[in-house]
């Protein structure tokens, strides 16, 4: 499994407008500029968290997007089955499948989708946002 630009990108869009949130809204030109992220490629992907109710656009042309719930509500593991699908490893074998399929599927990918969806529900965009120390990937709030 490989995250993809868009899960990326929407990641650090989110991140983006929760350090920004105490302004009124955030425009994707400045967003991608900060994020060093193509603002035509972004415009695609907040239109996808928009539709699934992370963000919400503000019209005008003084517009802009801004989050649409708490930092504390948005799950990462949430936005990223939005933006990439289920985040599993492989599927369960289908019926009629042989006993060694099964016993792969049951020790080794049951395990993995497990733990990384344990990984990906555990973290909010609250625990994300903060500043990085250099050579870190801690983030302080």
């Amino acid at each position: 499994m490989k995250i993809s630009k868009r899960g990326r990108y929407g990641i650090r869009l989110l991140i983006d407008l929760a350090e920004n949130r105490h302004s009124d809204h955030v425009t994707l030109t400045s967003a991608a500029t900060r994020q060093s992220i193509s603002a035509r490629y972004l415009e695609q992907v907040a239109i996808i968290l928009r539709r699934a109710g992370f963000i919400r656009s503000i019209k005008g042309a003084s517009g802009g997007y801004t989050l649409a719930k708490s930092v504390e509500e948005i799950v990462i593991g949430d936005v990223l089955r939005v933006l990439e699908g289920d985040m599993l490893i492989a599927d369960p074998p289908p019926d009629g499948s042989s006993k060694f399929q099964r016993c792969i599927w049951r020790t080794v990918y049951e395990p993995l989708n497990r733990r990384i969806a344990e990984i990906i529900d555990s973290e909010t965009l609250a625990s994300l946002i903060g500043t990085v120390e250099a050579d870190s990937c801690m983030y302080f709030i």
